[in-house]
């Protein structure tokens, strides 16, 4: 017999085949009373099983017309976007540099707004009170570790 979060998953994904778009929009709660479960069960097959190393990106809009989209990506796509994090950060990477990327990642919809406020906040040179060179490679590494927990997990 198979547990609820296999038929869950099983749901999800028969519902991105038959998507147009290979994306699917749903309401948390919804989908919980459609499997008399809780919403917490929901994030957990979502977390977990649609995952972007598994080829998925998922956006979710928290709130009273709070949503989930779940979206099949191409992993030629997130190769070629760890690859231009890498280039672009490197061993340093100047604040400017760094927005910029944000600004990207946030405008591909790959990091949430919120994401990408907290991505600035650490790697404002304000937060990081050090004398050059040093707070640029503190900044590479710090932003080259946030995006690929953002972009990896």
């Amino acid at each position: 017999m198979r547990n609820i979060s296999d038929l869950i998953e099983q749901y999800l994904k028969h519902m991105l085949q038959e998507s147009t778009d290979g994306a699917v929009e749903l309401q948390r709660n919804e989908l919980a009373d459609r499997f008399s479960c809780v919403p917490s069960q929901i994030n957990y097959v979502i977390s977990t099983r649609f995952t972007l190393e598994k080829g998925y990106m998922v956006e979710s809009k928290r709130g009273g017309g709070g949503y989930i989209r779940i979206q099949r990506i191409d992993l030629p796509a997130l190769t070629a976007i760890q690859g231009h994090i890498a280039q672009t950060v490197g061993d340093e990477v100047d604040q400017s540099t760094a927005e910029g990327l944000i600004y990207q990642l946030e405008e591909a919809k790959l990091i949430s707004r919120r994401e990408a406020n907290l991505l600035r906040a650490a790697v404002c040179r304000d937060a990081i009170a050090v004398k050059l060179p040093l707070r640029d490679q503190i900044r590479a590494r710090l932003l080259r570790a946030m995006l690929l927990t953002l972009l990896v997990k």
